[in-house]
């Protein structure tokens, strides 16, 4: 088993924030792009380069990488769609919403965005090459947009020995999964169900809304996913889902990692569901599970326990290595750790920018 993570980035609407664990404790050591929003970062496992994703509104998107963990950014470039005579009327990028390494050595990178769609890096963001196969799906007219106005891909799962297998989550548009790289697609929600959408087509593929889905690196066949309607696993990549009906205090949220070596092992961020979404009774609490979802508790230990209303975004929790190590970013700017697998939080901060992501450092 890997040791616990030292290093924790928090990415934020005001800016990249870098936490380091020493003798005492974790400690703020790094800020950067203060006053702008990061929507998206990944520490890249394969050489630890560290790429950050900027929504700089009417500026656009801009991607920066640093080869020393922050202190030393360049600009490279983001992904767009490819614009001549022929595609004059190209879709603009709105924001990258997701950054993951393709697992085929330094620099190669998948990128998931706003609109929906993927694209890949084969040289660390210097070029971007849209993933034209699942673009040109007929099945993405009928993807629409949850929280954005745009359907978008957030989750990109890469098989951790195999990178030709990927599967890709889309709200609201489904799972998608590969086994040949990106040249072909096919659609896996067997099991998950849509009650926003009319009764006859509450089991449509292209219209499933997974909020976030999270692959076990030990036994990549399981996958968790936390979706508007609910929660659901499989143990088959995707080809069957399992509608899990124990969490508590809700099963509606946005987050959800699993463990690194234990696919039974999960967490998740319940909220009351839609309109409202902040915590149930104002109480904030994870959802543990270690048999598969038979069975939840309920996390609680260093969390607010009365009048909080910090909602927790699908990429602002984390899990290093060991499994052991947590993390946890809201809405109202608190950030927490936990070291003991959620059995009890520590509060890092009650003041940060809203949050968008958490993630802990590579360790190269």
């Amino acid at each position: 088993m890997s040791k616990q993570a030292s290093t924790l980035y928090v990415a934020t609407r005001k800016g990249l924030f870098r936490y380091e664990r020493d003798a005492e404790g974790w400690i703020l050591r790094g800020r950067s792009f203060i006053g702008d929003p990061v929507t998206m970062i990944l520490d890249d496992p394969t050489d630890g380069t560290l790429y950050a994703s900027l929504n700089l509104g009417h500026f656009g998107v801009k991607l920066h990488r640093s080869s020393d963990r922050g202190e030393i950014w360049q600009e490279v470039t983001a992904p767009a769609f490819p614009a001549d005579e022929e595609n004059a009327d190209a879709p603009a990028v709105k924001q990258v919403w997701e950054l993951a390494s393709a697992g085929r050595g330094a620099g190669t990178l998948w990128a998931g965005t706003l609109p929906g769609a993927l694209f890949h890096s084969d040289d660390g963001g210097e070029s971007w090459q849209l993933n034209e196969s699942l673009w040109a799906r007929p099945e993405r007219s009928e993807w629409f947009g949850g929280g954005y106005d745009d359907p978008g891909i957030h989750s990109i799962c890469v098989h951790p020995e195999n990178p030709d297998n990927i599967v890709v989550g889309v709200s609201c548009g489904g799972v998608w999964v590969t086994d040949d790289g990106g040249n072909n697609w096919e659609t896996r929600t067997s099991g998950m169900f849509a009650t926003y959408m009319p009764p006859e087509r509450k089991d449509d593929p292209a219209i499933q809304d997974p909020h976030r889905v999270a692959r076990c690196p030990a036994n990549p066949d399981v996958l968790w996913s936390q979706h508007h309607n609910g929660v659901f696993r499989s143990s088959d990549e995707g080809r069957n889902w399992q509608h899990i009906t124990t969490v508590a205090p809700s099963d509606f949220g946005f987050a959800v990692v699993v463990h690194p070596e234990d696919g039974d092992c999960a967490w998740l961020v319940p909220a009351v569901k839609d309109e409202c979404r902040v915590p149930v009774d104002g109480k904030v609490v994870v959802a543990r599970t270690r048999d598969g979802g038979a069975s939840f508790e309920m996390q609680r230990e260093g969390l607010p326990q009365k009048d909080a209303y910090d909602l927790v975004f699908r990429h602002a929790l984390d899990i290093d290595g060991s499994g052991a190590g947590l993390a946890m970013g809201s809405t109202t700017g608190s950030l927490w750790i936990s070291e003991d697998s959620g059995e009890s939080w520590q509060t890092l901060s009650k003041q940060l920018p809203p949050i968008y992501q958490v993630q802990f450092g590579a360790g190269l």
